[in-house]
């Protein structure tokens, strides 16, 4: 399955990786990187049909997270099967905003990487 994971904190990338070491290794998940709303975009328009799942961070500098939600819902036909935003702020007017924006699920920083874990098996189930 391929995730795309847009964060601004480039440390991002290392953490996903040693978390998912054993998923990557086995070939049941592959992670792809951006470091902001933008360079997300650019990677979606160069694979429109390969990524399954995005994780976005919501405040990022430039395009929010909730802007890359809204844009990826208008502009792709085929978007992502599945869009988490990730936020340090989990207040209910952010939950809100991502869930009308057509997010699926909401998940707080520090990320409980045994609860994404379990989520990302049910996606694959």
């Amino acid at each position: 399955m391929q995730i795309l994971v847009v964060d601004d904190e480039v440390d991002v990338r290392d953490l996903f990786q040693q978390r998912f070491r054993r998923e990557i290794r086995s070939g049941e998940l592959s992670f792809n990187f951006a470091f902001s709303g933008e360079e997300a975009l650019a990677f979606l328009r160069s694979r429109p049909s390969e990524v399954l799942i995005i994780l976005s961070d919501i405040n990022m500098p430039g395009m929010s997270g909730l802007d890359l939600l809204s844009h990826v819902k208008k502009e792709f036909a085929m978007p992502p099967t599945t869009m988490m935003m990730i936020t340090a702020y989990g207040d209910n007017d952010s939950y809100q905003k991502a869930m009308a924006l057509g997010a699926n699920d909401f998940l707080t920083k520090p990320v409980d990487f045994a609860v994404l874990k379990d989520k990302l098996q049910h996606l694959l189930a």
